[in-house]
């Protein structure tokens, strides 16, 4: 191969790699910067101190939301199940809240559903004695919220595949990266030994510190 066609060759991968490197980088801006903020705020998170903020709420189901619920309640056998269409729609009327078809435990006396969230945790319970209901709400506030992202803790399918496509992309920004200090290194004396340190300062610190 002539090397006009080696440097032809060469100018196009370099090309490619290039354009894959600052599409990936664009993509994961915004998630690099939550996913860095966030390895601090969990790595210090015994020094940031949060005060959740508890909300409760009590109210009396009406007579035919308690009626329609204990009937439901009979076909459980203490097993999970969603709370049926007439006691959500109470429950979005009176507190605006939507459970959706989240299971709900069961048992002989009441219901419990969970109802866990990021940066912070919430349940619902109703007694089917007197359709007594109870919602608490616990927020921790912002950086819970942003740390419990982070671990895709309680978020959701969607948010989830996000972590993964996200993942996926630093991979490729990573590798593209990489293979642009390959093109460069014959002209950057230094990249090899801040490569190399880039790998070996974790492993040493990880062999030495870690126990």
């Amino acid at each position: 191969m002539s090397t006009a066609n080696r440097n032809t060759r060469h100018a196009g991968w370099l090309k490619t790699l290039h354009q894959w490197h600052w599409i990936s980088s664009a993509l994961c801006l915004l998630g690099m910067l939550l996913f860095s903020f966030t390895g601090i705020t969990l790595n210090h998170a015994t020094q940031i101190e949060s005060q959740p903020h508890v909300v409760t709420r009590k109210a009396t189901l009406p007579a035919a939301v308690q009626t329609d619920l204990r009937q439901f309640a009979e076909t459980q056998k203490n097993g999970n199940a969603p709370l049926p269409p007439l006691t959500r729609q109470w429950i979005t009327e009176a507190w605006s809240l939507n459970v959706g078809d989240r299971l709900a435990e069961w048992s002989a006396d009441e219901t419990y559903l969970p109802l866990p969230r990021p940066g912070g945790d919430a349940w619902l319970r109703i007694g089917l004695a007197d359709g007594t209901a109870e919602y608490e709400l616990t927020d921790r506030g912002w950086i819970s919220w942003l740390n419990d992202l982070h671990k895709g803790r309680n978020t959701g399918a969607v948010w989830n595949w996000f972590i993964d496509i996200f993942a996926v992309a630093c991979l490729i920004f990573s590798l593209t990266g990489l293979l642009i200090l390959k093109f460069h290194a014959s002209n950057r004396p230094a990249t090899w030994p801040i490569v190399g340190l880039g790998v070996l300062i974790p492993i040493l610190l990880a062999l030495l510190f870690i126990h």
